[in-house]
């Protein structure tokens, strides 16, 4: 089976005291995908990333003394699968364990673990990006708005609106964003970062949309998908870049990035609450 209910998530499992890639849960991304309306045989109308930010990471070394590192991971928005992050917790603690050569030998050996996972290459490199100082984001929080909200999910892309008289180019944010696990319900906090051209969308209803994902049961890649699908379908940008850098939890962050073909990748860069 491959299902969220059939991996390790939401339920007790056994510290690993041994390597073992096994542990690691992929996930179909085109079943969500069909639910978004988009084809599987079709081109996907985005290109983007999911980076992976891992501060627990260790092993052994040739002597068998313990080795730790953070860790970058990015594996593309076009592999047939995401890797689940309890998963992926369990599998980098199995490396605790393990005597590699060294730190080059482990990177490698995750690279390969991982692609063979997610079904396409993906790269990793020792270290995390830089974080960002506390009000130093460019661009305008939608935060500040003065507005009333009473509906917290489903997300609602009637809320969406853009005028078509007025043409701009934004950089827009909020650190609202929160959904929660699709199968332990617990909370995933975010900030969301979207870039657009194209006629100006609104801010209030912007701002409620991306609130309607509070009680919204979705991965974290699923989210950004919807938002980004949502954001393009009823505002018609002829260019959009969306971005969420989500929390750690297990010693993991993910941050999905979704945009329009053409759009340069975003710094990479982690939210103070990263």
């Amino acid at each position: 089976m491959s299902t969220p209910h059939d991996s390790s998530l939401g339920r007790e499992v056994a510290y690993p005291t041994r390597y073992d890639p096994s542990l690691l849960f992929p996930i179909p991304r085109a079943g969500a995908r069909a639910e978004l309306g988009l084809d599987a045989a079709a081109a996907l109308p985005f290109i983007g990333h999911d980076r992976w930010h891992a501060y627990e990471l260790g092993w052994l070394d040739a002597r068998g003394k313990p080795q730790v590192a953070t860790a970058t991971v990015h594996v593309p928005a076009d592999s047939p699968n995401l890797v689940e992050s309890k998963s992926l917790k369990l599998y980098l603690n199995s490396l605790n364990a393990a005597r590699f050569a060294d730190a080059e030998a482990l990177r490698v050996r995750i690279a390969a673990d991982l692609s063979r996972s997610a079904g396409a290459p993906v790269t990793v490199a020792f270290g995390l990006p830089p974080m960002l100082e506390p009000g130093t984001d460019a661009g305008e929080s939608l935060d500040a708005l003065e507005a009333d909200f009473d509906a917290y999910g489903p997300p609602d892309a009637n809320c969406l609106h853009a005028d078509p008289g007025a043409v701009v180019e934004e950089y827009l944010h909020s650190a609202l964003l929160k959904s929660n696990c699709p199968v332990t319900g617990q909370p995933d906090w975010a900030s969301v970062h979207l870039r657009y051209r194209g006629p100006r969308i609104d801010r209030a209803g912007l701002l409620r949309y991306l609130v309607g994902y509070r009680d919204h049961a979705g991965f974290h890649e699923q989210c950004v998908e919807r938002i980004f699908l949502d954001v393009l379908r009823r505002c018609r940008p002829g260019g959009l870049s969306v971005e969420a850098r989500y929390t750690r939890r297990g010693g993991l962050d993910i941050n999905p990035w979704r945009a329009t073909s053409g759009s340069p990748v975003p710094a990479a860069l982690r939210d103070p609450r990263q």
